[in-house]
């Protein structure tokens, strides 16, 4: 288990947007992304009759129509113990197999940390 002070100020604040994009959408989860280049994308589940995406899968979709080549970190901020295979595969399709994802609870505190490989 990773504290959440023991982050450092980037992957911080990418838990930090993943916690807003949850509290402010209502939704299960919030998401952020940073890519190669300190961009970060913010998103929230997504849960239309028509289309089903966690908060990760869309964070990473929003990177990559963005122009995003590869991912530095990812975190999520939700009430599940645990990430998907399918959450993990979109991070390491994008940022490879090492990439660090955060999982964090609804008050912040990151749970685990690990690589979407």
């Amino acid at each position: 288990m990773t504290q959440s002070t023991d982050l450092g100020p980037e992957d911080r604040k990418i838990v930090t947007l993943a916690r807003s994009a949850r509290a402010r959408n209502g939704v299960p989860e919030g998401a952020a992304v940073r890519d190669e280049t300190g961009r970060t994308y913010v998103a929230g589940t997504v849960a239309l009759e028509s289309l089903q995406l966690s908060a990760l899968r869309t964070a990473v979709a929003m990177a990559v129509a963005s122009g995003a080549e590869s991912l530095e970190a990812a975190a999520v901020v939700s009430g599940a113990d645990a990430l998907t295979t399918e959450d993990l595969a979109a991070v390491r399709d994008l940022g490879g197999a090492g990439t660090p994802v955060f999982l964090a609870g609804p008050d912040g505190e990151v749970r685990a940390r690990i690589e979407a490989g």
